[in-house]
């Protein structure tokens, strides 16, 4: 072979690879994510994983851009039943793996209140609807919002234990996911909230908020489940199977994340 054709069969065979091997791999995240995806998506690429496009949102709101023909290659929910629900319908390659399994907290700023023991965590939150009833004011009470966001579905079911989901309504302020809730629980006028305690271990939160677990008996399991799209690109792929792996599990835990130990089977989605 002459060294014309050898250089032309070269360029040929990088033209057909590049795409596969090389093309960003487009992710939709949870927002409990945020903090935590800069730092896998950094490991990954220093193994030779090729860029990623990452989106961040509400884990419900995804999954009806996904239904709707979304581009995205790989799902990462906060939830179980988000993923679920697009299996069933078609929409993902198969019911996926749960890649971590999330914690809620509380937050609030520094010298706000008394910062309540996790065996009455949420104390605050009573504290401030009596300073509400009492006509003292109007505290706020952050949440994402349970109808698109998995974290604040287990901040409902939270309240709705200890009976205070209806006493609450005047003071909650919703979040569009739980990112923007973290945000608005720190505001001047909030006494606290209710989200993904893998953002109050971000640094740049961590410096402005007390925080402390809610017992994960208080909720359903916050068990986060990701799939891959039946359209994947190899990027995409490898980037799936990265995730499962000690290293991207190991970082998940810095961030307050335990690891999937539950069983894999799909959980009951009603």
């Amino acid at each position: 072979m002459t060294a014309v054709l050898r250089l032309a069969l070269a360029a040929w065979l990088l033209a057909i690879a590049s795409p596969a091997i090389a093309g960003p791999a487009t992710v939709a995240a949870a927002s409990s994510l945020q903090f935590a995806f800069p730092e896998l998506i950094e490991r990954f690429r220093a193994q030779g994983g090729a860029p990623v496009r990452i989106n961040y949102g509400a884990s419900g709101n995804f999954r009806r851009q996904i239904a709707q023909g979304a581009p995205f290659e790989l799902f990462l929910s906060a939830d179980e039943q988000s993923v679920l629900a697009l299996d069933e319908e078609g929409f993902t390659e198969d019911a996926g793996v749960v890649y971590a399994v999330g914690r809620l907290a509380w937050i609030q700023p520094p010298g706000r209140g008394a910062l309540p023991s996790e065996e009455d965590a949420l104390s605050a939150v009573e504290s401030a609807i009596a300073t509400h009833r009492a006509g003292e004011g109007r505290p706020r009470l952050a949440l994402a919002n349970p109808e698109h966001a998995p974290y604040g579905i287990a901040a409902r079911q939270a309240l709705q234990q200890a009976g205070l989901w209806e006493a609450s309504a005047p003071l909650r302020v919703m979040g569009e996911n739980v990112s923007q809730a973290a945000r608005f629980a720190l505001a001047d006028e909030a006494r606290g909230g209710l989200v993904a305690y893998s953002l109050a271990l971000a640094p740049t939160l961590a410096e402005r908020a007390e925080v402390v677990l809610i017992p994960d008996d208080r909720h359903a399991p916050l068990r986060q489940r990701m799939a891959l799209m039946p359209d994947a690109g190899a990027s995409a792929r490898a980037l799936y199977a990265w995730l499962q792996g000690k290293e991207a599990r190991e970082i998940l835990a810095r961030f307050g994340f335990q690891p999937p130990t539950l069983p894999q089977a799909p959980a009951d989605a009603s």
